[in-house]
This record gives C-alpha cells, sequence and structure tokens, in this order.
C-alpha cells in the first residue's frame, strides 16, 4: 500500500508541474512518514552526497565544458579534424562525426553541440555536395554522440548513482571511462559507413591534404590538443583521481581560452561560471533528493520485489535485455538523461544485477539508450534544439534522422549483447 501511495504522489506531483527534486523529495518525506522512519534521514543523505570526493567532477567539468563553448575551439576542432580526415572518401561527413562526438565528451550537453557547431558544419555539408536531408540529420544526430566518452558527465552521474546503491559489485568512474570508449567508437564508425553509402551515387569531392594546412592547424589548436591525452593520460597513468584532474582540466582551460587565445575576457568569467554552476546545482540538488529517495525504496525493498515480479514472468536475460532496452528507449524519449539517470538507475541496477548483468555494462547500455532518446519524438531533446538552430519543422528533422537513429538501433543492439566491447578494456 506504501509503495502504491509513493507512486501516485510521484505522478501527481509531475503532471501538475512541480520541479523535479521537489517531486522526488516530497515522494521520499511522505514514504519515510508512512513507515515511521525519522525525516532526519534525509539531512543524512544529503550530507553524505555532500562528502563525497568524486563529487567535485561534475562542478568543475561543466565548467570546463561551458569555457570551451564559449570560446572558439569548437572552429579550431572542425578544423583541425578536417584537414586530417576530409582526404577521405565522405571526409567532411565523418569529420562532423568525430568533432562533434568529441566536442559532446568536453560539454556534457548535446544542445551545445548542436548550436555551437551547427553554423559551422551544416553549410560546410551542404557546400561540399551533400543533400540537405542527409546534413540535417547527421548533424542532428552528431549532437549527442559524445556521451559514452571521457570525460562524459553523464559517465560520472551514473557512476556516482551506482556507487552509493552498493549493489555488490564495484562501479569505478575509471572503469566507465574504459567501456564507453570501444562502444562510442563503434556507433562513430556505423554512422561513418553509412555516411559513405548514403552517398555512394552522389560523388563528393575529396579534399587534398596540404602539410601547410595540417601544419596551420596544428598550430592554432596546440593547446587543446593536450586536454584529451591529459586527462586520460591523467587518470590512467596513476597520476591524478577523477575529481583531481577535473579541477586541473578546468583551470588549464580558464588560462588557454583567458590568458592564451584570449577570446574570453576576464569580466565575462563570472557571466559563464554562474551559467555553469546554475546547470550544475540543478543536477546536485536532483542527486541529493534522489538518494534520499532511493534509501526509502531499498527499505521498503521496492527493487527486490520489482526483481521477484519480474522473474516471475522472465526468466531469460535476453528477453529482460529487450524490455529493458525498449523501456529505456521510451524514457529517452519524455526525459532529459540527467532526470532518468537519477530516477531510474536505484530502480533497474539492483534488478540488472539480478539477472547477472554487471553494473558497468549496464551503465553503457542505459547512456547508449539516453543517446538515441535525444533523437525520439515526442520529446526528443535534439530534434527541437535542431529545429530552432536551423528553422526547420520537427517532422523534418526526425524524417532527416530517422536513417541515423536506426544504425544506432543496430549499435545498441551489439553493445547490448556483446557485454565484452564495453568490458574488455577494464578487465571485469
Amino acid at each position: 500500500m506504501t509503495i502504491i501511495i509513493f507512486g501516485l504522489i510521484l505522478i501527481l506531483l509531475t503532471f501538475m508541474g512541480a520541479p523535479l527534486f521537489a517531486v522526488i523529495l516530497a515522494a521520499a518525506m511522505i514514504g519515510f512518514y508512512l513507515t515511521g522512519v525519522d525525516l532526519s534521514v534525509i539531512a543524512i543523505e544529503l550530507y553524505r552526497i555532500a562528502d563525497t570526493p568524486l563529487l567535485m567532477a561534475l562542478p568543475t567539468f561543466t565548467l570546463a565544458g561551458y569555457i570551451m563553448a564559449e570560446s572558439k575551439t569548437s572552429q579550431r576542432v572542425v578544423r583541425l579534424t578536417q584537414v586530417f580526415l576530409g582526404w577521405m572518401p565522405g571526409g567532411l561527413a565523418i569529420v562532423a562525426l568525430t568533432t562533434c562526438a568529441v566536442f559532446t565528451a568536453f560539454t556534457g550537453a548535446s544542445g551545445v553541440t548542436i548550436v555551437a557547431l551547427g553554423a559551422l558544419l551544416f553549410p560546410a555539408l551542404v557546400q561540399a555536395g551533400y543533400k540537405e536531408k542527409f546534413s540535417l540529420g547527421l548533424v542532428t544526430t552528431s549532437g549527442s554522440l559524445g556521451l559514452l566518452l571521457p570525460p562524459s558527465l553523464p559517465l560520472i552521474l551514473y557512476g556516482i548513482i551506482a556507487q552509493q546503491m552498493d549493489s555488490g559489485r564495484d562501479v569505478m568512474i575509471t572503469d566507465l571511462f574504459l567501456a564507453g570508449l570501444l562502444p562510442g567508437f563503434l556507433m562513430i564508425i556505423l554512422l561513418s559507413f553509412w555516411s559513405l553509402w548514403a552517398n555512394r551515387s552522389n560523388p563528393i569531392p575529396k579534399e587534398k591534404f596540404s602539410i601547410k594546412e595540417a601544419s596551420a592547424a596544428f598550430r592554432e589548436a596546440i593547446w587543446e590538443i593536450p586536454l584529451p591525452i591529459f586527462v586520460l593520460g591523467g587518470i590512467y597513468g596513476g597520476f591524478f583521481v577523477i575529481s583531481e584532474v577535473a579541477a586541473v582540466s578546468a583551470l588549464y582551460v580558464i588560462i588557454v581560452e583567458v590568458f592564451v587565445y584570449r577570446e574570453i575576457k576576464l569580466n565575462q568569467l563570472p557571466g559563464i561560471i554562474r551559467q555553469a554552476m546554475v546547470v550544475c546545482g540543478g543536477i546536485l540538488i536532483i542527486i541529493g533528493m534522489s538518494l534520499a529517495s532511493t534509501n526509502f525504496l531499498i527499505d521498503a525493498q521496492v527493487p527486490m520485489k520489482l526483481f521477484e515480479l519480474i522473474q516471475n514472468y522472465i526468466t531469460s536475460q535476453i528477453v529482460f535485455l529487450i524490455l529493458l532496452n525498449i523501456l529505456l528507449l521510451l524514457l529517452g524519449a519524455i526525459l532529459d538523461i540527467f532526470s532518468a539517470l537519477v530516477i531510474m538507475i536505484p530502480l533497474i541496477l539492483p534488478v540488472a544485477v539480478g539477472y547477472d548483468i554487471d553494473p558497468v555494462h549496464l551503465g553503457i547500455i542505459f547512456l547508449a539508450n539516453m543517446q538515441i532518446g535525444y533523437l525520439t519524438p515526442p520529446i526528443g531533446m535534439n530534434l527541437f534544439i535542431a529545429s530552432y538552430r536551423f528553422d526547420r519543422s520537427i517532422t523534418t528533422l526526425y524524417r532527416a534522422s530517422l536513417p541515423f537513429m536506426l544504425v544506432l538501433l543496430i549499435a545498441l543492439a551489439i553493445i547490448t549483447y556483446w557485454p565484452g566491447l564495453s568490458l574488455m578494456l577494464t578487465g571485469r
């Protein structure tokens, strides 16, 4: 009975338009009250999340991403990748996919990628001879490609929530960073092959490789090229933990963009910091409230009861994964990725572990689904952002994105049913 009341309150407040953190908090408070638990546990949960050293990575990586988005980093990255990949068949399409993936990995938001890179890539693709429909679909799809690549904020957030769940299996952020690499590259490669196939009857002139242009592009981006190497090398070389490398990365980006390139003035910096912290603050308060809610769910044995209920009807891991993907694709179409993570992971993770699914593999499956959800009607975020950015109707963008979405679904099937793709680099 308590669980039913808990769920009804959650649904009612959501439809009334209450903020997500308020919905989660209200449900947790009522749940604890009805079960006779002192409400001070909520304050304890907030302190527990505030005392998590790993949490420092969220605001610092967010700040670094916002500063890069406000500068001309996107232009330098596009130029650099175009020089080194533009000579290939379908080179500019591969440039768009690669650049967007790298940019999204560091900014943590597909909308920022579409806005920042769309003005550069869409006209360039059309001018190079690619059809407008193909170009729209490519840029809209590419906006969310980097969510599986480090140092993606959703990867970090999943790791924080999974660690608080104590599922019986370690979930390290370093493992998640490694686990996302091959699935992320798989998506880029499959989309690249599709781009070549889709333009097979529409020959696109290749750009000639120029050592002079390559040297100029390399010199222009010389301060930003070391950043991904620095992040991964710092973590896996044992020089920094995640929170430290995030802080140093943010400091490095500030020095480069403000004092070296001088594209951001000192008086602009407080405004950018404020924007980044408003977004990050919203995420943090939702995490704090969700941990209190998670504590109630565990006390009420909701995940275990859910697992027992599902196991009565589904005994096969394969069938469970099929249904899980369907559920996550639907959630991705109606929820943003951060809301989906804090609401669903406490419910899904214990059930998935019961079906002998590795939590790290589950995280990659979850984020791959959310990535595709950005393209899925009725509330696919990329569709609305691209509609505003390129002044095209939602239906036009959906038709343009549909072939790319089907390719991503093939990639999702491979990621789901081949755990080794995600886990082979982690040694799990």
